[in-house]
């Protein structure tokens, strides 16, 4: 289990170069700190297709089932982290005061508070073995 949680925190580290850059990206369009919701989409689909191909490989499901498991299971987790980013947006002034700086570092802060808890849903929720039809 210690190899599959540190597969997944290599590959949400990954996950945080798409979400950030994904994020820098939308806020050049104007986006601001909306451009949240479209990094973090950009990030967990890139994460979702990774654990899915190299970390739970062993695991049978179609991948629609598993994509829907993987929303549902994850909003909690999606939840914390985009609190966390905007929380840390909203009260700490250097991150407020510098946009893009500040901006990599809270989506990095968000990151690690929902790790621990995408590992259990994705371990146990996600990319559970169905039964056989």
């Amino acid at each position: 289990m210690l190899r599959q949680f540190l597969l997944f925190g290599a590959i949400g580290a990954a996950g945080f170069l798409i979400d950030s850059g994904a994020y820098l990206l939308a806020y050049s369009f104007g986006a601001g700190v909306y451009g949240r919701f479209f990094s973090f989409l950009c990030a967990a689909t890139f994460t979702w297709v990774l654990n899915r191909a190299f970390n739970f490989k062993d695991r049978t499901g179609s991948m629609a089932g598993q994509w829907a498991r993987f929303l549902m299971a994850n909003s909690a987790g999606a939840i914390v982290n985009l609190g966390v980013f905007f929380l840390a947006m909203a009260f700490i002034p250097f991150l407020r005061d510098n946009p893009q700086t500040g901006s990599v570092i809270a989506i990095g802060m968000g990151s690690v508070a929902g790790l621990f808890f995408n590992f259990a849903a994705s371990k146990l929720f996600v990319f559970r073995s169905e039964p056989p039809s």
